[in-house]
């Protein structure tokens, strides 16, 4: 997770999870709605959790 993603996912999280899938942008653009602050924290999530997936 570089210190891009992460003022990325600060400033604007659905963007910040762009890459991960149709589902993970749908899920953070609808709690980023409902709040900010959940909105973020769901990406922060999905941008450190996915790398486990992966190996």
């Amino acid at each position: 997770m570089s210190l891009f993603r992460v003022l990325l996912s600060i400033l604007f999280p659905p963007l910040a999870v762009l890459d991960k899938g149709c589902g993970s942008v749908l899920i953070v653009f609808i709690l980023t709605i409902c709040g900010w602050v959940p909105g973020v924290i769901a990406a922060l999530v999905i941008l450190n959790n996915t790398n486990r997936y992966y190996e």
